[in-house]
């Protein structure tokens, strides 16, 4: 059996999405025949936005795993704000005061001093423990996955260093340009941290994407081959889950609704009042400036907020929903986003209203699955017939239903691993 070492910043018992990926991969690559040891970051010195300990559970028992300690800007950040820690560290600026003189200075310092992010604080812990590791163990591969892409610092100086072949995961772009308009980081940090990149990448034996159109770019902007293994879902996850009920037609939205994703064609078509037995349930982190929004426009009654819950807990909303909110985060180049949710969504077989660009990726998927459909945020008409077209249904007793589990079923976890597996075998000896 092959051994890899994977490197990852979230991992159990973190919460999140970010998390999803990482942990499927170790709980499938043992039966493509690949022994996993993992290098994380201790639970006392991360910054997770979200805890969820349940998922420990589907870690093998037989894996390794290895956590370091890190020096955490967010500690400062939070004595600094007066917030706690576990306040101050959020997901695409959810949460945070968009007008406070500290939060625009500190997004200054983020932007320009802490490159590629603000985790590279554990770049020297976890290069420091991977050293050991690669000298007590014989390891065939890394695979590192970023966000942060502080890991794949870590991968390429151990690959350097053992001679070990090295796949770097990109999960999104680097850097990042779904939060742009939110980080100011000037013309020189910018350039810096492409050089950083790209040193970095070519120094890979291999790069793998979660979307064709993050393939194309980063390809284009690193000078480089880039192949794609999709994001998904494990249906095991599923399993002996009992939808949540309700006895009113349910919008179901799960997950970190961050300011870039504020559904407001959703609250246009709520302010006309039509639907007397629909709710609107967001399960997880909303910014306030969202609830604000709503409560603006007279729609809030409608809102029903469920804080963050433990993922097997969030896919019960998910079964449970009448109609599901896949809201694209609405920035520049919005067409080649696809999130993390959507398979599970799609897996669900429930139908979904997705919101950005109608000529994306995330938009073919959901055709292509018959899942749903994506409009644009501002057709406010798209979004309130369909809405009314799954209402009526639902209120005659024949609700529409979403995607088939034939069509879901291309975008396992475990297919996906397996696809992992077997790039790992084409760059590792026999």
């Amino acid at each position: 059996m092959k051994h890899v070492l994977l490197i990852t910043y979230y991992f159990p018992p973190s919460g999140g999405s970010g998390v999803q990926r990482p942990l499927k991969f170790v709980k499938y690559l043992w039966e493509f025949g690949w022994k996993v040891t993992v290098l994380t970051v201790s639970p006392e010195s991360a910054s997770f936005p979200d805890l969820d300990p349940e998922l420990e559970r589907e870690i093998p028992p037989q894996t390794v795993v290895v956590k370091t300690k890190s020096w955490d800007p967010y500690s400062v950040y939070a004595k600094w704000t007066g917030k706690k820690k576990e306040n101050a560290v959020g997901v695409g600026f959810l949460g945070a005061d968009h007008t406070s003189t500290k939060e625009r200075f500190a997004r200054w310092i983020r932007a320009n001093l802490f490159l590629p992010d603000a985790r590279v604080g554990w770049v020297r812990y976890a290069r420091r423990a991977g050293l050991i590791l690669i000298q007590q163990n014989t390891f065939d591969a890394i695979v590192s996955t970023g966000p942060p892409h502080s890991c794949h610092l870590i991968a390429s100086f151990l690959s350097k260093k053992g001679s070990i072949p090295w796949v770097a995961d990109l999960r999104d772009a680097w850097p990042d340009m779904a939060y742009a308009d939110m980080l100011p980081t000037s013309t020189w940090a910018r350039n810096r941290d492409i050089r950083i990149r790209n040193k970095t990448l070519q120094s890979a034996a291999a790069c793998v994407a979660v979307t064709e159109a993050l393939r194309e770019t980063m390809a284009r902007e690193v000078g480089r081959d880039i192949s794609v293994i999709r994001n998904g879902y494990d249906p095991a996850d599923f399993t002996s889950l009992h939808p949540k009920k309700n006895d009113v037609f349910t919008l179901v939205h799960t997950g970190n609704m961050a300011p870039a994703r504020n559904p407001e064609p959703v609250w246009t078509a709520l302010e006309r009042g039509m639907w007397s037995k629909l709710k609107l349930q967001c399960v997880g982190n909303v910014d306030p400036s969202i609830l604000e929004d709503a409560r603006r426009r007279g729609v809030d009654g409608l809102v029903e907020r469920i804080p963050y819950v433990p993922h097997s807990e969030a896919l019960s909303y998910t079964l449970g929903a009448s109609l599901l909110l896949l809201p694209i985060n609405r920035v520049n180049d919005a067409a080649g986003i696809v999130t993390g949710k959507i398979y599970e969504y799609i897996a669900s077989g429930r139908p979904i209203l997705g919101l950005g660009d109608p000529s994306g990726e995330a938009a073919a998927i959901l055709e292509e699955t018959g899942a749903g459909q994506l409009f644009a945020y501002e057709d406010v008409e798209g979004v309130h017939h369909f809405i009314n077209k799954h209402y009526e249904a639902w209120l005659s007793g024949s609700p529409l239903q979403g995607a088939s589990r034939e069509r879901a079923a291309a975008y396992s976890r475990r297919t996906q691993t397996g696809q992992l597996a077997t790039l790992l075998n084409s760059i590792t000896p026999s």
